[in-house]
């Protein structure tokens, strides 16, 4: 029996920006402010913050990625409590927490979690139907992962 995990039709969406991308976030989040409104907001710190002051909707904020930020959104998809996320991350430019960053996009693949690395991915899951419904995600089975990894102890 397949697994799944269930999307309410009021998702809960996590922002992310690099430094060098926050302007295009937030105009893209001023864009779709009316689709975002009836979503639950999670963000990094400082993306967080201006998020809210630019949209006057409330987010929840975590720590600043550079501070584990990254790491608690991951800990957010990994719990089954992050359905989307849109992550404008820098690809010009070496991040010091680099690793924190991979472990996010991995986490995200790993539980099946629809990621927007873009403005054009992101404006596509936005325009979906299925952000307005619920949506049962079908989770990967890791059963044999596991058995391999417990039997190689």
């Amino acid at each position: 029996m397949k697994q799944t995990r269930k999307m309410d039709a009021r998702k809960r969406i996590a922002l992310i920006a690099h430094d060098n991308k926050k302007e295009e976030l937030l105009e893209w989040s001023s864009y779709n402010k009316d689709a975002l409104a009836s979503h639950i907001l999670l963000a990094t710190g400082t993306t967080g913050k201006l998020i809210e002051d630019t949209l006057s909707l409330p987010v929840h904020r975590m720590q600043s990625g550079p501070l584990g930020g990254d790491l608690q959104i991951g800990a957010m998809i990994a719990s089954g409590t992050v359905d989307i996320v849109i992550f404008f991350w820098d690809p010009m430019e070496s991040q010091p927490h680099d690793p924190d960053i991979k472990a996010l996009l991995r986490i995200a693949a790993v539980w099946n979690v629809p990621m927007a690395c873009d403005r054009a991915t992101a404006d596509f899951l936005m325009s979906s139907p299925l952000m307005e419904q619920d949506y049962e995600a079908q989770l990967p089975d890791y059963t044999q992962y596991l058995k391999r990894k417990v039997g190689a102890r």
